[in-house]
């Protein structure tokens, strides 16, 4: 008797065993999410950043597998993975050795996802390298008509010409400034630099002859992240630093107000704020007729549009919406007359209001610059 019940159990025990077994490939899972903020604790070099849509974005669990490789503005809006540890890292270009104009911003987060979860990943991408900017003044070509600067990190260098204006970027650690003249080198200075700063470096040499090394080092205030130094040769002085949140004069200095804009995940902390600047993708409009999606194609409101993160976004929830008043910027961004300008990246200055077409919004919109 007793046997005959343990065998009549047996396909219920088999039975609860697939439903804990299904339980665990169903239930077993959450939502994996992401989005490039801002931290602004970092120096940007506006005019270098290049489109978030390039960034280089890698999902891997635990065991190093790779979820997704690529372009961030191609990425799904979420994942649904098993529970467990996740490493989500973007970078906006692979960097292996010293260049003009290639600064890296990037940002790494490990997470753990839980069973019935959604977790959203902030990548506060920041810059991971650091620069160096030469302004050669006259007197240099004419004390050293035959002399060569050189920037040199470990055992590479980077040759910088007088009429260079661009800046030339380094994994942090010392750098050194390299004179050869005639052949013969001569260090004249190294600093070193940590992530997130630019030392712009003037060099002269009034007195001519032979340049006097340095080998002073200048400790770097990672909280002012623009630097600035004047380097005589010949001179015998370490020359004098400074550093302040703008830069030092140029095209590649930050300072304007783009600098300081918000972007559309951080535009929800700064509701009731005045006068100041959002950016992101035009996605597309029609909101009031779109429900939970943003319509793409065949609009016919002129009066508001839609931006997020990155220009694959789709969700009305995502977005900022934003109040195009009749005038110049509705004549400008408009998409009823402009549909070419869905994907495009966008500046607007205006007013951050709670909720407008159900989502975060952007109100009184006087000044908007396309990229």
């Amino acid at each position: 008797m007793r046997l005959k019940r343990l065998w009549a159990l047996l396909p219920l025990v088999a039975a609860l065993g697939a439903c804990d077994d299904f339980g665990l490939r169903s239930g077993g899972q959450g939502e994996l999410r992401w989005i490039i903020g801002d931290s602004g604790s970092g120096t940007r070099a506006a005019a270098e950043i290049p489109d978030t849509n390039d960034f280089i974005l890698k999902v891997s669990d635990a065991g190093g597998k790779i979820l997704y490789e690529g372009a961030y503005g191609d990425s799904p809006e979420s994942l649904l993975v098993d529970a467990g540890s996740y490493t989500v890292a973007v970078h906006s270009i692979e960097f292996t050795a010293p260049g003009f104009s290639r600064p890296v911003y990037g940002d790494e987060q490990v997470v753990v996802v839980k069973a019935g979860a959604t977790v959203t990943v902030r990548l506060d991408c920041v810059l991971e390298n650091a620069g160096v900017r030469l302004q050669v003044a006259p007197d240099f070509l004419t004390s050293y008509p035959d002399g060569v600067l050189f920037l040199k990190s470990g055992d590479t260098r980077l040759m910088y010409g007088y009429s260079e204006k661009r800046i030339a970027y380094f994994k942090p650690g010392p750098i050194s400034l390299v004179l050869n003249n005639r052949g013969a080198d001569e260090i004249l200075l190294t600093r070193t630099l940590d992530a997130r700063t630019i030392l712009t470096l003037s060099i002269s040499a009034p007195h001519g002859g032979a340049a006097a090394a340095s080998s002073i080092t200048v400790a770097v205030d990672t909280a002012k992240v623009w630097n600035h130094e004047s380097y005589v040769i010949g001179g015998g002085g370490s020359g004098s630093g400074s550093g302040s949140g703008g830069g030092s004069g140029g095209d590649d200095d930050p300072g304007s107000e783009l600098d300081n804009a918000y972007s559309v995940s951080q535009a929800s902390d700064h509701v009731g704020e005045d006068g100041v600047w959002v950016f992101g993708y035009i996605v597309g409009g029609d909101l009031s007729t779109a429900g939970t999606t943003v319509k793409t194609s065949k609009l016919t409101k002129a009066t508001h549009l839609a931006i997020a993160a990155r220009s694959t976004v789709t969700a009305k929830a995502s977005c900022v919406a934003v109040e195009l008043p009749k005038g110049a910027v509705r004549d400008a961004l408009n998409l009823v007359d402009h549909p070419d300008l869905i994907g495009s990246r966008v500046y607007l200055k205006g007013s951050i209001v709670a909720s407008y077409f159900g989502t975060t919004g952007l109100k009184s919109v006087s000044d908007y610059v396309l990229k």
